[in-house]
């Protein structure tokens, strides 16, 4: 029987996953990373660690699960986008990558969208400092020794590919977010490159999501006891990789990602931009389609957050809620810890409690900052309606899908039932594994790309969907009188 892996490379960890021909998981293995910050704004990482991250859990999977390893035919890659991975003519990193979640390029963004003023047109988004572009404009401005010495800029899962196949290859939708690609066009885009002084050399090339990006290393087949070497999907970016794995790939399909950030997904037919709203439009991990996508920058990366400064853990303070809160907060929280994109396009804002008071508790606060979250979601709703696309119900994958409050609340903030599979914690690495057996099957993505059996369902509360509508208001009005002072 044929298996498959799916590589997950995340901000917080590198996840692996085996499937079989079934695509039942049948192992998986998950190894940490960190995130430097050594500016206010700023987010980093070695890329090397997410290669001895992949390679140290891809050992691990071969100590436990060494026949289904023999067998693998084939391989798929997800991971965080926009990061900026900066290699030398040796393959080497020129310095740490820049992630999706590092602000410093605002005044680049700007400045990009002065030099090539259809940006917005050809990417389908706004200049925003998440994106890859203007980080290498603010690399151009601030180190020009390095900048003049890029040879390749890879995104995270893609220097990954290189050391698994040796070849400098990306997919649509990770690439979608770099602000280089024509996305209508799924190709890039010489007008964007230029914009930041760079060229077509300097990328890697590209193929849908669903196709061979090489096969791997020969060596590395052997180190795994793999009997021929897989071959290796194009794969996705987290958010494409996550819908894959939901089997959200046709038209109205959705999911709401509770992970380090937070995104609401949809799947379409067609490129369908809406900047106005700051709602993403990228192109999807199967070929011929497209997505749009409202992103919030802190998702579960606020309950973090707020146990680093409680000193307690995540589940510990949210088990007091569960199974969900019988009212709203009296303390309003905004998510804005490393500045927000939809619907603001901020990489200033900041965070906040509002209604603090002697009777306030860790409880209080805690549900506070899922409440936060979760209203960030609904902004994120507002948009894509305002955009004419609607969405009835959504999957709820990620981290943050195994509080039961968080998952309450959440489904009665957007008054939309939320859809829980067994599969849910698996996020982009079981959609990766799938891409690999595309690749490895060249079976028709939209006829086998099913949605897993959903395990349960979480419907609004009747008694919390009005008295959540009046927090929301206050919620929205909070943002631009708190901005005029912060």
């Amino acid at each position: 029987m044929a298996h498959y892996i799916g590589v997950d490379v995340g901000t917080s960890s590198v996840k692996v996953v085996l499937i079989d021909e079934a695509e039942r998981v049948i192992a998986s293995q998950s190894v940490a990373l960190e995130v430097s910050r050594p500016n206010p704004g700023w987010s980093e990482q070695d890329p090397d660690t997410w290669v001895t991250a992949t390679f140290k859990a891809m050992d691990a999977l071969k100590r436990s699960n060494a026949t289904e390893l023999s067998d693998v035919k084939g391989i798929g890659l997800s991971g965080q986008m926009h990061g900026a991975t900066l290699l030398d003519e040796a393959d080497k990193p020129l310095r740490p990558a820049i992630l999706w979640n590092d602000g410093r390029s605002a005044t680049e963004c700007a400045l990009l969208e002065r030099v090539a003023p259809n940006s917005r047109a050809i990417a389908g988004n706004i200049a925003m400092p998440g994106f890859t572009a203007p980080k290498l404009l603010w690399v151009s401005r601030h180190e020009p020794d390095v900048f003049k010495r890029v040879a390749k800029v890879l995104l995270p899962k893609d220097y990954v590919r290189l050391k698994l196949v040796g070849d400098y290859v990306s997919d649509m939708s990770d690439a979608a977010g770099t602000l280089w690609l024509d996305v209508a066009g799924r190709d890039w885009s010489d007008t964007l490159l230029a914009a930041t002084g760079l060229s077509r050399s300097q990328m890697p090339r590209l193929v849908e999501g669903t196709a061979a990006s090489g096969t791997l290393l020969p060596a590395l087949a052997a180190r795994w006891g793999m009997t021929t070497p897989p071959v290796v999907a194009g794969g996705g970016g987290d958010n494409a990789a996550s819908a894959v794995g939901m089997g959200a790939v046709k038209p109205g399909a959705a999911f709401a990602s509770l992970g380090t950030s937070g995104v609401l997904f949809v799947s379409n037919a067609s490129f369908l931009p809406n900047t106005e709203g700051a709602v993403h439009a990228f192109c999807h991990a199967v070929p011929d389609t497209w997505h749009q996508m409202g992103v919030i920058l802190s998702a579960t990366a606020s309950l973090e957050w707020l146990s680093h400064i409680l000193e307690a853990p995540a589940p510990t303070l949210t088990s007091p809620l569960d199974p969900k809160p019988t009212a709203p907060s009296p303390v309003l929280f905004l998510p804005y810890l490393s500045g927000e994109r939809t619907p603001h396009n901020d990489a200033g804002a900041r965070g906040a409690f509002i209604g603090l008071g002697h009777e306030t508790t860790r409880a209080t606060l805690t549900q506070a900052v899922l409440e936060g979250v979760a209203f960030a979601f609904r902004d994120c709703l507002r948009v894509l309606s305002d955009a004419g696309t609607e969405i009835d119900r959504a999957f709820a994958v990620g981290g943050g899908s195994r509080s039961e409050a968080w998952l309450a609340i959440l489904a009665s903030v957007l008054n939309r039932p939320l859809d829980v599979t067994k599969e849910a914690d698996a996020g982009g690495a079981f959609g990766a594994a799938r891409l690999g057996r595309i690749a490895a099957t060249g079976d028709d993505p939209l006829e086998t790309l099913t949605p897993p059996p959903v395990a349960r369902t979480i419907d609004p509360d009747p008694a919390l969907v009005g008295p959540y509508e009046e927090a929301y208001d206050r919620y929205r009005r909070l943002f631009p009188a708190i901005r005029q002072v912060v």
